[in-house]
């Protein structure tokens, strides 16, 4: 088993396992600590989907740093169970929902409406322009988008990247919506 430790909040320093997975890359803590200084170290009251949640690192991130409510979405087996199993380690935090499925699936179909995705799907796959023009539909007026590509990404629809790294050969960025 891999693992991977949440480096912010109340469970700051509880450690996650996850197994190995084709695709399944955890976003390293510099680069979530990097994006929590974007976004703010608390995230109190925030509704985050975890879009393609693989280790769990975003979605349990947010949880520790008093998010209302996190959805994780996950459609491996091996890598859902590993998710559930970290759940019941941290004690089964309410704000926290895992669910089995598909990503297009889930966004088609979602009434929740949300104030942050993290989006790290598998590269190389053509998701990102399949589950762009289903993401206003899930995102409040304000919201942002977190996206990890192999690639760099200028826009999203109406979400310009506001903030942008790299780390080796993950590209990622903070996108909030153009102002009217």
């Amino acid at each position: 088993m891999n693992s991977v430790r949440i480096i912010g909040g109340e469970f700051r320093r509880r450690l996650l396992k996850f197994p190995d997975s084709e695709g399944l890359r955890p976003t390293p803590d510099r680069v979530r600590e990097t994006l929590f200084n974007w976004l703010g170290q608390e995230l109190d009251g925030w509704h985050c989907l975890d879009l393609f949640a693989g280790s769990g690192a975003l979605g349990f991130e947010a949880v520790s740093r008093g998010a209302a409510k996190v959805v994780m979405v996950e459609q491996t087996p091996r890598v859902l169970a590993a998710l559930h199993e970290n759940r019941e380690l941290l004690d089964k935090p309410a704000a926290l929902e895992i669910i089995r499925g598909d990503a297009l699936q889930y966004l088609a179909s979602s009434k929740s409406r949300f104030d942050l995705i993290f989006l790290d799907p598998p590269y190389k796959k053509g998701w990102i322009p399949r589950l762009e023009p289903l993401l206003p539909g899930v995102l409040n007026e304000d919201a942002a988008i977190y996206v990890e590509a192999e690639h760099e990404i200028d826009a999203l629809g109406d979400w310009r990247t506001v903030r942008h790294g790299k780390a080796g050969e993950v590209h990622f960025q903070l996108m909030r919506r153009e102002a009217a």
